[in-house]
């Protein structure tokens, strides 16, 4: 366990997994975190700092530094990603840009020095020694296991996307200069040592990356240099930079990154939209046309009254509701996020029923009785029939699942991809909140008025692999 831990403020230095799960080892040795459950993962992590002090004290408020002098730590932080690791991942095809950066920032300013197309190691190799290039190596846990594991449990424990993105600095070098993020940082340093600069935010709690120049930002606020088996966490627009020391080992770390663009800003946009619809339905004031020609003068105070009259009504309204209308931040993280870790390349979870089988499942019938799995991995969300566009659309239940995501394609942002799930009527929302709430249930206990719309209300889920016969 780590041996001491203090705030960077002083100034100085769950259910059945889809395949056989593996045994909590890592290349390097075993591991030094708790993979039995989300909230044990982020524990471990940040020890010894309690979960509670963390989100209390420093979680969008100030740094955290956490030192560790233990062996072990230092061990297994290194088998995450090493330096040596880059030759055989090159021979998998990594090209510039998408997948390999190489940069160095010169006289305050970031420098890429990529080449066109394929990446051959030799040449990122020559650039690394001869250039004092960093390497930003891009969402390594689409190629890692180990960070793949953990960004898995991270994004089920934040209920946001977890991105990573690893450094490798030379001795003497930087690789960016002075700037700051649009997430919340964790650090863990793995090879060698980095000095690190903090400055104070000139935007908190930022939406945006921004560069800052060394006469803006003053004097760093903290000030330390991170060994192996170190974390740092730091919230979303603090001012940074970080160099290797000279004289010494090149430095590997590796950036953890969630809650981008996960603000109550965001989530107010995101269901505001639903709210509108419904109220629209109700009250005639929301459908009556606004007045001619507002659209070709600035806002006048009466039509800025009237909204303001608007707003209060759905303010009202909100007050009331229970179940919001999500229109794409639900939907979004699920499509988006990893599929759940497991033993292989989870291809399993690409055949209907194939997870199910592996779990020993039968077909669930009216006598069964049934329990979610991979409960972490699933949202249950209301939203218009979107099959339909007239009037009389009618809510339906979406059962949205990363069950099938493809762990390649993770956080690369241009990369396609597709939402897996199915929907329901609302009459099914009940007997849905039934299976969501309780550890099993009897199919014949569901709230649905025939035995044939039980039967297949199981049958639709085991078939995606969200329920198993116990």
């Amino acid at each position: 366990m780590p041996k001491k831990a203090k705030p960077a403020g002083t100034g100085k230095e769950e259910g059945p997994g889809p395949c056989k799960q593996l045994k909590v080892e890592a290349a390097g040795g075993p591991s030094t975190l708790n993979f039995d459950s989300p909230s044990g993962l982020f524990e471990s992590l940040i020890s010894p700092i309690k979960t509670e002090t963390f989100f209390k004290e420093f979680w969008e408020q100030k740094p955290l530094l956490i030192q560790r002098d233990d062996p072990a730590v230092a061990t297994y932080y290194q088998s995450l990603f090493k330096l040596s690791d880059l030759k055989s991942l090159c021979s998998r095809g990594m090209y510039y840009g998408r997948d390999i950066n190489v940069c160095r920032c010169v006289n305050g300013k970031k420098k890429v020095l990529n080449k066109d197309g394929k990446v051959h190691f030799l040449q990122l190799r020559k650039d690394f020694v001869q250039k004092r290039a960093t390497i930003q190596f891009h969402q390594p846990q689409r190629f890692k296991d180990e960070l793949w594991r953990i960004q898995e449990k991270l994004e089920c424990y934040f209920g946001s996307l977890v991105g990573s993105n690893v450094y490798i600095t030379p001795a003497g070098s930087q690789g960016l200069p002075p700037h700051y993020d649009d997430v919340e940082v964790f650090i863990l340093q793995l090879e060698g040592e980095k000095h690190w600069r903090l400055y104070h935010p000139t935007v908190p709690l930022a939406r945006e990356y921004s560069v800052e120049a060394e006469d803006r930002i003053g004097r760093p606020a903290h000030e330390f240099t991170l060994k192996p088996g170190d974390l740092l966490y730091f919230p979303r627009g603090t001012i940074h930079q970080a160099d290797t020391p000279p004289g010494l080992a090149h430095s590997t770390h590796v950036t953890i990154s969630t809650y981008q663009n996960n603000s109550w800003g965001d989530f107010l946009l995101d269901t505001i939209s639903g709210l509108v619809f419904d109220t629209a339905k109700e009250d005639l004031a929301f459908r009556a046309g606004i007045p001619r020609q507002l659209l070709l003068v600035e806002t006048t105070a009466v039509a800025t009254r009237r909204l303001s009259a608007f707003l209060r009504k759905l303010a009202d309204r909100l007050e009331g509701t229970s179940e919001l209308l999500s229109a794409d931040m639900k939907k979004d993280f699920v499509m988006n996020r990893l599929p759940p870790y497991c033993v292989g390349d989870g291809a399993e979870l690409s055949t209907p029923g194939g997870a199910c089988h592996l779990l020993g499942g039968q077909l669930p019938r009216l006598d069964s009785t049934v329990r979610l799995q991979f409960k972490d991995h699933i949202v249950l969300t209301l939203g218009p029939d979107q099959d339909r566009s007239d009037e009389t659309q009618e809510k339906m239940v979406y059962i949205y699942h990363s069950l099938k995501n493809r762990r390649e394609k993770h956080m690369m942002g241009n990369e396609e991809t597709e939402s897996y799930g199915l929907r329901f009527p609302l009459s099914h929302v009940d007997a849905l909140k039934q299976i969501w709430n309780s550890s099993a249930i009897s199919v014949k206990d569901l709230r649905l008025t025939t035995d044939e719309e039980k039967e297949s209300l199981v049958l639709s889920l085991w078939t995606e692999c969200l329920i198993q016969v116990v």
